[in-house]
């Protein structure tokens, strides 16, 4: 079977949240498709330790650089962007920090929902309106892809902070996909399922036995959990001409999980 690789030579990707799990292996990927890569993150060093994501590019022949960058300070989303002019200005958006705020409904602290309203609500909408600004200045198509969920459009138990944020990134795609059609920007966004990494403390020891069983309520219908390199490929989609005429999309990457 074959596998999508892209040629995305001469083009400048930014992902947001790329030192670690999606991240990581989305901008690893766009690295091997031969973009130059951006990674904005908090912290350059992966959440489970070994080089980090700039490094691992350059070191497979790519090009790729750090930009220390907290996506609820605009400022950060602004130098990032900026930065991205030194190797041609931005061509892929890809808005992918998060963060979870589980718990049930009457235990949630509001601290905990603001917290996620502002990484996962306030930093797509910023990343994807600063993106689109340099994009059109520079008179440049492009594209923006968010990380979604399938908390965007399925509520799960306990998970009603997460699942709001994420219903919110829907809504920014899709609005967002709406009104810069008109400047050839495109915006999508992949929904995963349950994926296997440290986003969630624990996550990734647990979530093979819990994708086959019933402790997430329901099984994954492919019989496992996810992993990084399950999403990556359906990024670069998203971003490549190959997909020119979608927009305003949610791609579910979740082995099945939202049609069970």
């Amino acid at each position: 079977m074959g596998r999508i690789t892209g040629d995305f030579a001469g083009e400048t990707v930014i992902v947001t949240g790329g030192a670690s799990g999606i991240g990581r292996a989305v901008a690893r990927r766009f690295g091997d498709a031969g973009a130059t890569v951006l990674v904005a993150d908090l912290d350059p060093e992966p959440n489970t330790g070994g080089t980090p994501t700039h490094e691992a590019i350059e070191e497979a022949g790519g090009t790729a650089a750090f930009a220390e960058t907290d996506v609820t300070v605009p400022a950060d989303v602004e130098a990032v962007v900026e930065a991205a002019r030194e190797f041609g200005g931005v061509d892929v958006m890809v808005n992918n920090a998060g963060y979870h705020a589980g718990g049930p409904l009457l235990d949630l602290d509001v601290a905990e929902l603001r917290r996620a309203l502002a990484v996962n609500v306030e930093g797509v909408f910023v990343g994807t309106q600063v993106a689109a600004r340099d994009m059109i200045d520079r008179d440049e198509p492009g594209s923006v892809v968010n990380t979604a969920s399938i908390s965007s459009e399925v509520a799960q138990f306990e998970q009603v902070g997460y699942d709001a944020s994420k219903g919110a990134v829907k809504m920014v795609t899709r609005g967002s996909a709406l009104e810069l059609a008109e400047y050839g920007i495109r915006v999508n966004a992949v929904a995963p399922g349950q994926i296997a990494t440290e986003f969630v403390e624990g996550w990734s020891e647990e979530a093979p036995a819990k994708a086959a069983s019933d402790d997430l309520l329901k099984p994954v219908p492919l019989g496992r959990a996810g992993v990084p390199d399950d999403l990556a490929a359906a990024y670069l989609y998203l971003a490549s001409e190959d997909a020119s005429y979608v927009t305003g999309e949610l791609l579910f990457v979740d082995g099945g999980w939202q049609v069970l």
